[in-house]
């Protein structure tokens, strides 16, 4: 174990995705929610229909740009919205709707690099799933790797396939594992969803995924860590209300956060600590929709543990 340095990552005491992204592009960086017009396997009839319980009709994506004519212009939409935030700026590339790998290689091509020809887009990033990376699509991302960053984020939720199965995500732990070794010698940047709060699991499988990721094998580069939300619409939804299972306050989420962020080896990247559900969307917990309660309940939760004055002590880098 190495001690952690209050200043190791700015004004963190964990590596944040800020932190990550000044570092690396010397400035701010903003995510632009993109929609790609796929599907997924969970919803055309391949593995099911409906996708995951829990994903809601935007299939994950319920802040994505509405899908125009081009890339470029969902680009100029969404550069439009977060203008009060940054000007001349540089932004990410966020296919983020249902499966942005689930389509023939030539259509992913032409959507793909109309995205990194874009002059202020820094980054592409590719919400997928581990059963949707044949051969030659990651040659094609291999390729555009060279032009520009890509990453690759991949919803795991849970190692235990128990949880799988019941959140129908279709497929099983070696494809993930067998996904992220051929990802990383292709080069690309991974990271991980995991989803805290699944129905039927307990804090100690929970903290059994994060333990997973943090010991993989090649590294996983960073990680999203999403609280359950209880969505309308969503069969997860239809669930809770038959047989409500119990969902976590935020005196929990936060207690069982700061064990995972103590668990995750310097270089993963913490990229969400939480999510953003919509508020019109969300059931429970309804403590969720208030995200700055959350933010100033965690930084003091932080403090209150000596976080900030260097008194935890992290993994080692493997």
């Amino acid at each position: 174990m190495e001690p952690y340095s209050p200043h190791s990552w700015g004004d963190k005491p964990y590596h944040s995705l800020n932190y990550y992204l000044k570092q690396t592009f010397g400035e701010k960086i903003y995510k632009l929610a993109l929609d790609g017009a796929m599907t997924c396997p969970n919803r055309d009839g391949t593995l099911g229909t409906g996708g995951c319980i829990f994903c809601s009709g935007g299939g994950s994506g319920d802040f994505a740009e509405p899908q125009h004519a081009s890339v470029t212009e969902q680009i100029e939409a969404a550069k439009a919205r977060v203008s009060a935030k940054i000007k001349n700026g540089r932004y990410i590339a966020y296919f983020q709707s249902y499966t942005n790998t689930y389509a023939p290689v030539d259509y992913l091509e032409a959507l793909f690099r109309e995205a990194v020809s874009h002059p202020d887009i820094a980054a592409l990033s590719i919400g997928t799933r581990s059963d949707c990376l044949p051969p030659e699509v990651i040659r094609l991302l291999k390729e555009i790797n060279k032009e520009k960053p890509v990453w690759i984020e991949l919803g795991l939720q849970t190692i235990h396939e128990s949880t799988a199965e019941l959140i129908r995500r279709g497929y099983e732990l070696p494809c993930f594992i067998d996904a992220v070794r051929r990802l990383k010698e292709a080069g690309l940047t991974v990271i991980v969803h995991v989803i805290l709060g699944l129905p039927g699991e307990t804090e100690d499988m929970m903290l059994e995924t994060i333990r997973f990721l943090a010991n993989h094998t090649p590294p996983v580069d960073g990680i999203k860590l999403q609280l359950l939300h209880v969505l309308k619409g969503t069969k997860l939804a239809a669930l809770y209300e038959a047989a409500p299972f119990p969902v976590m306050t935020m005196e929990e989420y936060i207690d069982l956060i700061l064990k995972c962020i103590r668990l995750l080896p310097p270089h993963i990247v913490i990229h969400r600590l939480s999510g953003d559900g919509p508020k019109k969307l969300l059931i429970a917990p309804e403590w969720s929709g208030n995200k700055r309660l959350f933010l100033n309940s965690l930084t003091r939760a932080l403090r209150e543990t000596g976080a900030y004055q260097g008194e935890w002590h992290r993994p080692r880098q493997p």
